[in-house]
C-alpha cells in the first residue's frame, strides 16, 4: 500500500506498480485451471494414478482457502465441484461455498451458490447460515442475481427456509419480469413438496398464469398445480373446472402449434404437453365426466403425434399413461396399447423397454388388447438387453389363459435356456404356476415340468421339485409309467448330473414308488445307482433320495436284495450322520425286520394337490363324486383361538378404547392354515377405476364351490347366490396410495347371518411401481362387537402394474342398541421391494353411513 504524494513522478509511479505486481501475482504462480486438471485426469491410466492427482489438486486447494487474500477462489472452488462429481469427498468446501455466495462479484456469487447446490442439504449445519445471505439477494436489483437465488432456493429449501423465505418468493411470484416470475413459481413448487400447508397461498396466482403466453411460465405453473393436487383431495376438487383450459391448449400445440419457437423436432413444444398430459391424468382419475371432456383430445394427440423423433415418443408415452389412468372409453384404451404395440417394434432398445414395462403395468386394464400383442411381446424373449427380456417375461405370464398356454409356455422354455441363474429360478416357479393353473392334460404337464427340471438344473426353487412330485402321484397310472419312464432316460443319457440335481431327485422318487411298471433293467439301474451315490459331487439331500429309492425298489423288483442290501450296508459307517442313520434303519428291515419291510415300503398315499390347481383340472385325477367327498372331510370347523387372537391383538397394538364391557376392544378372527386351504378368494375379479366386475374363467373356485364356502359361514342369503355383481352398486373406498402402493375397499352387498348383518370386502392392491413387491401381507383388526374372518389372498407377489384380491367376510356380533359401535378398522400390510422390507399401518373408519347397522 502506498500513499500518493505530489513529489513522486510518472517514472516512480510505474515502479511502484511493477514492483506490487511482481511480488503478488509474478511470484505467485496462477493455479491450474479447470480445463488443465480434466485433461490431466483423463489421462489418467489407472485409478491410482487419477487418485494421486486428485489428492495433489485437493491439498493445493485446502492450502488456497486458509489464504485471506487469494484471487483464485472461484477458480478452485470450480475445480472442487468437478473433483465432487468424480465421486471423491470434498465437504471441506462447505464453508468455502458461503463465502463466495456472499459475495459482491457475480462470478463469486455464481461459483458459491453452484456449490451450495452441490455440496449442502438439509442435514449439514451450514446450510442454515445460507439463509440471510438468500434472503438479500432475493431483494437485489440485479435480475440475475435474483434468479440465482431463486435456483439455489429451489434445490436445496428446507421446511424452515421455505418458512422464512416464502414472502419473498410470493412477492416475486407477481413480478412483471417473467424471468424471475418463472423461477419464483419453480420455488414455490419446492415450497409446497416440503411444507404442504404453505400451498393455499398459491391457488388464485395458478388460474391466472395459467392465461399467459409464455411457455416457461406455462410449465412452471402446471408442474406447481400437479403437485398441488397430489398433496390435496381439496385442492384436486378445486382445479378440475381448468380441464377445458388444458385441454383448449393441448388442442392448439397439437393442430396449429401456435409457437414456431419452441419445436423441437417438428413436435411443438413437447415439454409443454408433457406437463398438460400429466395434469390431466392427475384430474381425471376416477373421474367419468371429467375424462370425457379430455377424450377428444388424447384421440387427437395420440393419432397426429410424429413418431420418428424422441420427442413424439414422449409425448405418446404421456399419452397412453394418461388414457390408461382416466377413465377413458375403450375404443381409445385400444388406441394406447396399440401404440405401445409399436414401441416394441422400435430399433431403439429404450423405447422397446418402456413399452414393455407399460404394459406390465396397465395390461389388468385392458387384457383384449394386450392379447393382440402376444407375438411381439414373445418375441422380445429373444432380445440381447436383459431389461428387455426380464420385462417381456414379466408380461409374458399375464397373458397366459387356457387357450394359448401352450404356445407361450413354448416360447417361455426357449428363453429359460439361454437366461442366467437367477431368471432361470424365478421362470421357472412361475411356469409351473401358469402349468398347474391353465394346463390343457397331465401328460402335456408332466412334459413340461420334466423339460423344467432339464433346461434351469440346479437353478431352480424348491416348489418346482414339490409340485412335481405332487403331479406324478396324483396322476392316472399310464400317466405315471410315462414320466418314470421319461425320467430314467433323461438321467441315463444325461451328463453332468451333479448340475441338474433337482431333475435326480425326481426321478429316483419316481422309480422308487413306481418302478414295478417301468420299461428298463433292474441290474443296470441299481449299478447307476450305486455309481450315483458314490458321486462327489452330489449333494447330500439327492443321496438321500436315491437311498431312500433303492430301499423301496427293493419291495417293488423280486431278485435284486442282495445287491440292494450292500448298497445300503456300505453306507453304515459313513461321514453323513443322516446317511448313516437310513442305511442302518434299512438295513435292520432286510434282517430283524424284514416282515415289516413291504407295509413300511409301499407306495406313499396320493399327495394333495397345489392350491393353485384349477376344479377343473382336478376332474383328470378323480370323479366328481370322490371329489366331492375329499372336499367335505377337508372343511373344518371354525374355531377361534384366543392364543393366536392375543398374538395378533399384540401385533397391531390396542388402539381403541375399551369400556367396562370391552365392547370397543379389538376382535380379530385369525385365519389357520387348515381355514386357508378352504377359504381362498372367492372368484376372479377385473377391476378397473370405476369398481369391479365379475367373469368366469374357469379358475380354481367354481361357483358351487364359493357358494358351500358361504354356506359353511353362514354368510349367502338364498337370493344372493347367482348374483352378477354389478359396478355401479359396488362402493369403493381409497384406503392408502402412497409410494406407489393403491389400496382400495370395494363393498359387496350384505345379508344377514341369523339376526346380525354381514359383509364382504374386496381389498384390491395395487403395485404402481417399477420393482417387483414379494412377500405381500395384509392383516385387518376389527373392535369386539364384530367378527372379522380373512380369507387367502390371490398371491403374495405383485408384479409392476399387479394386483392382490383378497376378501374379508365381516360379521356384527352386537348391535348398536346393544352397547356395539360403528365400524372401525386398523390395518397393517408389510412387503419386501429390491430386498427392503416395509411396513405400513392405517386406520379406516370411513365406511359408508348405516354400514352393517
Amino acid at each position: 500500500m502506498w500513499v500518493y504524494s505530489p513529489g513522486l513522478t510518472i517514472n516512480n509511479i510505474k515502479q511502484v506498480i511493477n514492483e506490487t505486481i511482481e511480488t503478488n501475482i509474478l511470484r505467485k504462480p496462477s493455479p491450474t485451471r479447470l480445463r488443465e486438471l480434466i485433461r490431466q485426469i483423463r489421462a489418467c491410466r489407472t485409478a491410482a494414478e487419477e487418485r494421486a492427482v486428485v489428492n495433489t489438486e485437493c491439498a493445493y486447494i485446502r492450502s488456497t482457502f486458509r489464504e485471506t487474500d487469494c484471487i483464485w477462489k472461484c477458480r478452485n472452488m470450480a475445480k472442487l465441484l468437478y473433483i465432487h462429481m468424480l465421486g471423491y469427498p470434498a465437504h471441506f468446501g462447505q464453508v468455502e461455498c458461503l463465502k463466495l455466495a456472499a459475495s459482491s462479484k457475480y462470478t463469486d456469487k455464481r461459483i458459491g451458490y453452484l456449490g451450495a447446490m452441490l455440496l449442502l442439504d438439509e442435514r449439514t449445519d451450514v446450510h442454515v447460515l445460507l439463509t440471510n445471505c438468500l434472503k438479500n439477494d432475493l431483494n437485489s436489483p440485479t435480475q440475475f442475481v435474483v434468479g440465482t437465488a431463486l435456483c439455489t432456493l429451489a434445490a436445496i429449501a428446507s421446511p424452515e427456509m421455505a418458512r422464512d423465505l416464502c414472502n419473498d418468493v410470493e412477492r416475486l411470484i407477481v413480478s412483471t419480469n417473467a424471468f424471475l416470475r418463472k423461477k419464483a413459481i419453480l420455488c414455490a413448487f419446492r415450497f409446497v413438496r416440503r411444507v404442504p400447508e404453505l400451498m393455499e397461498d398459491y391457488l388464485p396466482k395458478c388460474e391466472v398464469f395459467l392465461a399467459d403466453k409464455n411457455h416457461g411460465i406455462l410449465i412452471a405453473t402446471i408442474t406447481l398445480i400437479t403437485e398441488m393436487c397430489e398433496q390435496s383431495v381439496a385442492v384436486l376438487r378445486y382445479f378440475k373446472s381448468i380441464i377445458p383450459t388444458l385441454v383448449r391448449m393441448l388442442k392448439s400445440l397439437t393442430v396449429t402449434g401456435y409457437s414456431p419457437e419452441h419445436l423441437v423436432s417438428g413436435v411443438s413444444d413437447p415439454f409443454l404437453q408433457v406437463k398438460i398430459l400429466r395434469l390431466l391424468r392427475v384430474l381425471g382419475h376416477g373421474d367419468s365426466t371429467q375424462s370425457e371432456i379430455m377424450n377428444d383430445v388424447l384421440a387427437q394427440v395420440a393419432t397426429s403425434t410424429e413418431t420418428s423423433k424422441n420427442a413424439g415418443n414422449a409425448i405418446l408415452y404421456e399419452t397412453v399413461l394418461t388414457i390408461m389412468n382416466v377413465e377413458s372409453e375403450n375404443s381409445l384404451r385400444v388406441l394406447a396399447v396399440n401404440i405401445l404395440g409399436r414401441f416394441l417394434l422400435n430399433n431403439d432398445k429404450n423405447i422397446r423397454f418402456i413399452g414393455l414395462l407399460t404394459l406390465v403395468k396397465t395390461v389388468h386394464k385392458d387384457m383384449t388388447a394386450v392379447q393382440r400383442h402376444r407375438i411381439t411381446i414373445l418375441e422380445c424373449l429373444s432380445d440381447g438387453d436383459p431389461s428387455i427380456q426380464r420385462c417381456a417375461m414379466e408380461l409374458s405370464f399375464t397373458l397366459i389363459n387356457t387357450q394359448n398356454i401352450e404356445m407361450v409356455v413354448r416360447e417361455l422354455l426357449r428363453y429359460l435356456e439361454s437366461t442366467d441363474a437367477e431368471m432361470k429360478a424365478l421362470c421357472s416357479s412361475k411356469i409351473v404356476l401358469a402349468a398347474e393353473t391353465y394346463s390343457p392334460s397331465i401328460r402335456w404337464h408332466l412334459d413340461v415340468l420334466l423339460k423344467i427340471l432339464t433346461i434351469a438344473g440346479n437353478n431352480i426353487r424348491d416348489d418346482v421339485i414339490s409340485s412335481t412330485i405332487q403331479l406324478i402321484s396324483n396322476s392316472p397310472q399310464h400317466e405315471q409309467r410315462f414320466i418314470t419312464d421319461k425320467m430314467w432316460e433323461a438321467i441315463m443319457n444325461m451328463n453332468q448330473l451333479e448340475n441338474r440335481q433337482p431333475l435326480v431327485q425326481v426321478a429316483v422318487w419316481a422309480i422308487g414308488e413306481y418302478g414295478e411298471a417301468g420299461g428298463f433293467d433292474e441290474y443296470e439301474l441299481i449299478e447307476h445307482y450305486r455309481q450315483l451315490l458314490w458321486a462327489p459331487q452330489l449333494s447330500i439331500t439327492t443321496k438321500q433320495y436315491i437311498l431312500v429309492s433303492l430301499a423301496k425298489f427293493s419291495v417293488r423288483i423280486d431278485g435284486c436284495t442282495p445287491e440292494i442290501q450292500n448298497i445300503i450296508n456300505s453306507f453304515r459307517v459313513h461321514m453323513n450322520i443322516d446317511l448313516q442313520q437310513r442305511a442302518n434303519e434299512f438295513s435292520q428291515l432286510f434282517t430283524n425286520y424284514k416282515h415289516l419291510r413291504n407295509s413300511l415300503l409301499e407306495k406313499m398315499p396320493k399327495l394333495k394337490l397345489s392350491e393353485l390347481t384349477t376344479s377343473e383340472y382336478n376332474a383328470d385325477f378323480a370323479s366328481p363324486e370322490s371329489s366331492q367327498v375329499e372336499h367335505q372331510q377337508e372343511e373344518p370347523d371354525t374355531v377361534e383361538e384366543p392364543s393366536n387372537q392375543d398374538i395378533l391383538l399384540d401385533l397391531l397394538g390396542d388402539c381403541f378404547s375399551s369400556d367396562g364391557n370391552g365392547n370397543n376392544a379389538l376382535a380379530v378372527v385369525p385365519v389357520t392354515q387348515q381355514a386357508a386351504t378352504t377359504q381362498p378368494y372367492l372368484q376372479t375379479t377385473s377391476f378397473n377405476q370405476s369398481g369391479l366386475s365379475s367373469y368366469n374363467n374357469n379358475g380354481p373356485m367354481a361357483a358351487g364351490t364359493a357358494d358351500s364356502i358361504m354356506d359353511m359361514l353362514g354368510l349367502a342369503a338364498p337370493n344372493q347366490m347367482h348374483q352378477t355383481i354389478d359396478q355401479t352398486t359396488i362402493p369403493a373406498i381409497d384406503v392408502y396410495n402412497k409410494d406407489d402402493i393403491y389400496i382400495r375397499f370395494f363393498i359387496h352387498p350384505y345379508s344377514t347371518v341369523g339376526e346380525q348383518p354381514s359383509a364382504r370386502i374386496t381389498v384390491q392392491t395395487t403395485n404402481g411401481s417399477q420393482a417387483t413387491i414379494e412377500k405381500f401381507l395384509f392383516q385387518a383388526a376389527v373392535p369386539k362387537s364384530f367378527v372379522l374372518t380373512l380369507r387367502e389372498p390371490s398371491s403374495t407377489v405383485m408384479p409392476p402394474g399387479g394386483t392382490i384380491m383378497q376378501d374379508l367376510l365381516i360379521a356384527r356380533q352386537t348391535l348398536p342398541n346393544q352397547g356395539g359401535t360403528g365400524l372401525r378398522m386398523k390395518v397393517r400390510f408389510s412387503y419386501e421391494i429390491e430386498n427392503y422390507s416395509m411396513m405400513e399401518q392405517i386406520d379406516v373408519n370411513e365406511f359408508p353411513n348405516g354400514f352393517l347397522r
